[in-house]
């Protein structure tokens, strides 16, 4: 399991939210008081290699218009953010290096119908097939 801690580095740690965050409840209420726009930005660069790929993964969870007015994000965009972080700190802890993670959440999967394991993050229930893909993978059962 995920810990938050882990969604919190993933989302910048103390240095962009502002506290450290060892607890689900914490987390939660970092999300619920809506996430520093940064959070986001901190997320999509550790998936994307270019900054075209960062903004592109950012603006499919705010639009750019909104992102570039606002310095703080909906309580439904902090939500989003927060799942991609999930994901992302799911797939490092399963691969244990940053740079094999970012290579398979950015590949097509079959398991996925040839979507990438980033792009089925932006939906909760996505999320929840690459997570539970991942976990097959963690822990050896065929995916």
């Amino acid at each position: 399991m995920i810990r938050p801690d882990d969604v919190a580095t993933v989302l910048g740690g103390k240095a962009i939210l502002g506290r450290n965050v060892r607890s689900m409840s914490e987390l939660e209420s970092t999300v619920s008081s809506g996430l520093p726009k940064r959070a986001l930005r901190a997320a999509a660069e550790r998936v994307s290699t270019l900054p075209a790929e960062a903004r592109r993964v950012m603006y499919q969870i705010v639009p750019e218009a909104t992102y570039k007015r606002r310095s703080r994000l909906s309580r439904t965009e902090s939500e989003r953010t927060e799942r991609l972080a999930r994901v992302i700190a799911a797939a490092e802890h399963v691969w244990d290096s940053r740079e094999d993670a970012r290579e398979w959440l950015i590949r097509p999967h079959p398991e996925l119908r040839n979507r990438t394991p980033l792009d089925c993050a932006m939906t909760e229930l996505g999320a929840r097939r690459v997570e539970e893909l991942l976990d097959r993978l963690f822990y050896g059962i065929p995916a």
